[in-house]
């Protein structure tokens, strides 16, 4: 299949190419000293000023993870490793996260539930084989208040019981990783409760859990199955405020087009190739953003979450 971006330059990987990058390092003081702050003064905040103040903190962190997997801020790979893998979420090593976010931009057909990594579609042969109430919670994570409320709690298992089975079945290879990420997580905790008086169900309940679910706002209606590739990925034209949490990744078809390009460079590329981009989606589009989902899907499933083959 021709890239449909395959006549925009590509941006450059020497030192002048990174000079424009200062928005995403500016990111890292932001995130990581926002993420400090609230955890030391935890003890003097009240819960309604921490809880939505961590779960940005720690949702904003997610979509950092996200372009540095990308090659930003920095060209060395270690760095942007290094400055990424704290576990402010908890529930995946980053590396991991890596590897399945890169094989899901190389998946033929995205949403396919088996190709694509991220995929929150069964096959016809698993949701037969599924019981009523796992149906039930299947359907109600497809609506966004569902995904928001036990969303975390299904992605996180089904990831922890596919990694288990993989690693008993002889594929290792996340290994050392994952006893890297779980000593970090340790430390992580002793630090909160020790200096701060947060213990891990505080951090879980104010801080990772709705991290996520404020994540999963973005990757609700990310994909859909359509006939053709394009049309499977969104854009969502949301405001500031969201655009900023998510590092403008709702102009999702665009980051396809383009992973390599920097978070901030991707909404001067909608605005210059908007209506031929808003074509290619085939009608996959929301002009009302976030608000518009929120009001068609909150308690309404926006699909069956199985493909039909």
């Amino acid at each position: 299949m021709p890239n449909p971006a395959s006549s925009i330059p590509r941006a450059g990987s020497g030192d002048s190419a990174r000079v424009g990058e200062l928005p995403t390092w500016l990111l890292v003081p932001a995130i990581y000293g926002g993420w400090f702050s609230v955890t030391w003064f935890f003890e003097s905040l009240p819960w309604w000023a921490v809880l939505p103040a961590g779960a940005w903190l720690v949702a904003w962190h997610n979509s950092f993870q996200h372009e540095a997997l990308h090659g930003h801020p920095s060209r060395h790979v270690r760095l942007n490793e290094l400055l990424a893998w704290p576990p402010l979420c908890i529930w995946i090593p980053y590396p991991v996260y890596r590897d399945f976010h890169r094989a899901h931009h190389q998946t033929p057909m995205l949403t396919d539930p088996v190709d694509d990594p991220e995929s929150f579609y069964l096959t016809r042969a698993h949701w037969e084989r599924a019981g009523l109430v796992r149906r039930a919670l299947l359907v109600a994570n497809n609506t966004l208040a569902g995904r928001m409320a036990i969303g975390p709690w299904l992605a996180a298992t089904a990831f922890w019981k596919s990694q288990f089975i993989a690693m008993v079945s002889g594929d290792r290879r996340y290994l050392g990783i994952w006893v890297l990420h779980i000593t970090l997580c340790g430390l992580m905790f002793a630090w909160l409760w020790r200096a701060c008086g947060i213990s891990p169900l505080d951090y879980v309940l104010m801080f990772a859990w709705p991290g996520l679910s404020l994540s999963l706002i973005r990757s609700f209606y990310e994909h859909r199955p359509a006939p053709e590739q394009n049309g499977r990925t969104v854009i969502v034209d949301a405001g500031p405020l969201m655009s900023l949490l998510f590092l403008n990744n709702n102009l999702h078809i665009v980051h396809h087009d383009r992973p390599d390009l920097p978070w901030f460079a991707l909404p001067a590329m909608y605005r210059r190739d908007r209506d031929k981009i808003l074509r290619r989606t085939g009608g996959f589009h929301f002009p009302g953003g976030y608000l518009e989902i929120a009001k068609r899907f909150a308690f309404r499933p926006k699909d069956l979450p199985v493909r039909a083959e």
